[in-house]
């Protein structure tokens, strides 16, 4: 069994430290005794929390396991709305002239089943001591979304300025030899709130619109387009 780091676990840390304050002072322990003791329970205790983590995050950072696992819950709610979504698409969106916006909203939906895949993917990279981000990495994204700033405009645009942000930040702290997987997931659970939010706005404009305006439909079009372009930065975070 892979002994945790009690460093990521509080409350072990907290018995073990009253354990050696106990030892030395009331049992009067001699500290070559109290403090392998205190280091032995504290080491065990965080074992113990962390196995109770579900098998698929066997991740030392407690607070970065649960990160992951609401990303994976969210994940899993975009694709129930995109599911959601296509249905109320397939029944409104009938005529033959609005077949392009109907395959455009498809195309969102089915990029949204991909999230959960990507999530996954990135809780088996944060898994292990060797998995820390390493600031190669995220100068590779960095660069990656830099060079599609250039080519980018509007909400896409927007978007990857935000990101580049995120990732200026986390290029910081893998520096300064500080985990970055948790500020990277983070910058990965705001993607997918900007997805889900995308995905409403959609449905609310399928909902209501006047579907034979065509500027209507061309800006729930470009909807569809910035969902795709959400997706694939996640797919970039996940990535790593």
């Amino acid at each position: 069994m892979k002994l945790a780091n009690p460093l990521y676990y509080p409350i072990p840390m907290a018995i073990a430290a009253a354990l050696l304050v106990l030892g030395v002072r009331a049992l009067r322990l001699p500290s070559l005794v109290a403090i392998p003791a205190a280091a032995v329970v504290a080491t065990a205790g965080a074992t113990y929390r962390r196995e109770r983590l579900p098998q698929s995050l066997q991740i030392d950072n407690p607070d970065l396991a649960r990160d992951i696992q609401a990303a994976q819950v969210q994940a899993r709610q975009l694709v129930e709305k995109s599911q959601s979504l296509r249905e109320e698409a397939s029944r409104l969106l009938i005529e033959a002239d609005q077949m392009e916006l109907l395959v455009a909203v498809q195309y969102a939906c089915d990029r949204a089943v991909e999230l959960p895949a990507q999530i996954d993917l990135l809780s088996r990279r944060a898994q292990g001591k060797d998995s820390l981000l390493s600031a190669e990495n995220i100068q590779r994204q960095l660069t990656e979304v830099r060079n599609q700033f250039k080519t980018s405009s509007g909400a896409a645009r927007d978007q990857l300025s935000q990101l580049a942000e995120s990732l200026d930040r986390n290029l910081q702290l893998a520096r300064q030899g500080r985990d970055a997987r948790q500020a990277q997931v983070v910058s990965l659970s705001k993607l997918l709130a900007d997805a889900a939010g995308v995905l409403q706005q959609l449905q609310n404009e399928l909902r209501t619109a006047d579907l034979s305006d065509a500027a209507r439909v061309t800006e729930m079009r470009a909807l569809s387009d910035e969902f795709g372009h959400i997706r694939d930065n996640v797919e970039l975070l996940a990535s790593g």
